[in-house]
């Protein structure tokens, strides 16, 4: 089987976000052969060269999101009315009034199909062109814009949005729709594969959208992060019409994406839930957790005893979305109550922002917890350590020397450093966000995000009973090995590949030793439509699915 994995800032990127799952899969399928088409980020990462690749990868096509020359196309009078029209009901599908919601994949609305049909049409100029970015950034793709928004019918929103609102959501929609401009959609290219498994949702599964239009490759969707839910999250402080445009594009996208796809593996309920609110059919889906390696924690877990008693494990990214400033406040109610107890905050900062507030928490440590010393000409000791993610020691070992493992989050996608914690099988205190209560089950406690007070009395709770923090921590360990490990997640999507292929028809001719077309290598009826080549089951007539009629004496 060939699989093309689409991806975005990811694998086989060194620094690629959630890369490492998609490395896990590849290495873990060897008799598959991979061809992977990935979008980077940032100059940064492309300088930083891609992780060794397995032998199963036959083929890497990278193309830059960040950037985009100009094609040097010129569209002729023709070309120019066709990109004016398509674009132009590309806008009116962004521009309409809310109550023309995205429905059930099942049953699109007039705006979900007039979206689509705009997408394909763009998507075919730019096949026919040569490629649409010297299109989208002219005035025409603005006053197309322009007019959507002061047509009637529009959204408030949308009527309201001024030049610089245009020229925004103009070029967002110039970066989102680069993809279109690629020659990936050729025999040669998404069209020798089996299938495209999309790593996310947005710009990386745009590929697997046209391959499956231009030369119906199926689709496979994994989203371990809604990209819906992240543009409304990093998107606070745009003016209301960039936010209600950008937000009608994404949403339009994310549901024919869920629409044309397979199957759609989220990561957890919290996303699966997500996914349905935005469209996705429910028979779609199929959770897969994310799976980790559970070989480095394994001495962890099998010695308990190991762990300092007197010590709190803090692990992750640093950013305010963290919330370590309530960690260190509930810290001080524990001292009080626990006086031996240190903690230890392991992570490096998030961006600037993140480095900003990594500054901040460890001002607010330093004036909670003045240094310690045992005498006027000793040095002192602060209870509360801020160490980098690459020191001495795995993430095994971090988890390890804490007797419970802490997670403050008020916003949390998958619980990575958890499942880690439950590896080494130790205790978890948590807040009860995002996905946090589905990984943990009853292994540990949960608590309300932003509660210093809830925090600290779990944690003395767990401090002061070392019977059950052994007994929590054993249940975790055991529930993490049945759920989280790399060998279910693989096996799920392998058992996802069998199940795509085994219900699409061949499209790729057969060929013989000498490269040659194979005659009669397909049946013939594979080439009629029936109920042998669609997988959708065949309508029931109604009168078959009336409730019986009950029998009479005689029958009885």
């Amino acid at each position: 089987m060939r699989i093309g994995l689409l991806t975005e800032g990811g694998y086989p990127y060194v620094n690629g976000e959630g890369g490492l799952w998609c490395e896990r899969l590849v290495r873990g399928l060897g008799q598959h052969e991979f061809d992977v088409y990935a979008f980077s980020r940032g100059e940064a990462q492309e300088d930083a060269g891609w992780v060794p690749l397995p032998p199963q990868v036959r083929r890497v096509r990278t193309a830059p999101l960040w950037t985009a020359e100009d094609d040097g196309v010129v569209y002729g009078r023709r070309a120019r009315r066709r990109f004016s029209e398509h674009y132009g009901e590309l806008a009116a599908a962004l521009c309409a009034a809310p109550d023309a919601a995205t429905p059930a994949a099942d049953s699109p609305a007039p705006e979900a199909d007039r979206f689509t049909t705009a997408l394909h049409g763009l998507a075919e100029l730019a096949h026919d062109e040569g490629g649409l970015v010297a299109a989208l950034r002219s005035e025409t793709a603005v006053r197309a814009l322009e007019r959507a928004c002061r047509a009637p019918g529009a959204q408030r929103a949308a009527r309201e949005a001024r030049v610089q609102d245009l020229l925004a959501v103009a070029a967002h929609l110039e970066r989102a729709l680069r993809p279109l401009s690629l020659d990936w959609y050729e025999e040669d290219g998404l069209g020798a594969v089996d299938l495209c498994h999309a790593a996310a949702g947005g710009a990386a599964a745009l590929p697997g959208l046209l391959a499956h239009h231009f030369l119906g490759v199926p689709l496979l969707l994994t989203e371990y992060g809604v990209r819906l839910r992240t543009h409304y999250l990093t998107r606070p402080d745009a003016p209301p019409a960039v936010r209600s445009l950008l937000a009608a594009f994404h949403s339009r996208l994310a549901a024919e994406t869920y629409r044309r796809a397979v199957f759609v593996t989220p990561g957890n309920t919290h996303a699966r839930r997500w996914q349905e609110r935005c469209g996705a059919d429910r028979a779609k889906l199929r959770t897969v957790y994310p799976g980790l390696d559970a070989a480095p924690f394994a001495e962890a877990g099998e010695s308990p005893q190991s762990a300092d008693p007197h010590t709190l494990v803090w692990a992750g990214r640093v950013e305010p979305a963290k919330d370590l400033v309530s960690l260190l406040h509930a810290f001080a109610a524990i001292r009080a109550e626990e006086p031996k107890t240190r903690l230890r905050i392991i992570g490096g900062p998030s961006g600037t922002e993140g480095a900003a507030y990594l500054g901040h928490c460890k001002a607010l440590a330093a004036q909670l917890f003045p240094d310690e010393a045992a005498g006027p000409h000793a040095v002192g000791d602060n209870p509360v350590s801020f160490e980098e993610p690459g020191g001495p020691g795995s993430p095994a070992d971090a988890c390890a020397d804490g007797a419970v493992t802490v997670l403050s989050s008020v916003v949390e996608g998958f619980p990575v450093g958890l499942i880690e914690a439950m590896l080494c099988g130790r205790a978890t205190v948590s807040t009860d966000v995002g996905a946090v209560v589905e990984v943990i089950g009853g292994t540990g406690l949960v608590v309300p995000p932003r509660n210093p007070r809830a925090l600290a009395e779990a944690c003395v709770s767990l401090l002061r009973d070392p019977e059950r923090r052994a007994r929590l921590g054993a249940a975790a360990r055991a529930r993490a090995l049945e759920l989280f490990t790399v060998e279910q997640n693989i096996s799920a999507f392998h058992g996802l590949y069998l199940q795509i292929v085994a219900r699409t028809p061949v499209r790729r001719p057969a060929l013989d030793g000498a490269g040659d077309p194979l005659p009669f290598a397909s049946p013939a009826e594979a080439r009629i439509p029936g109920h042998w080549t669609d997988p959708a089951p065949r309508a029931v007539p109604t009168w078959a699915t009336d409730a019986p009629v009950p029998a009479t004496e005689t029958a009885r």
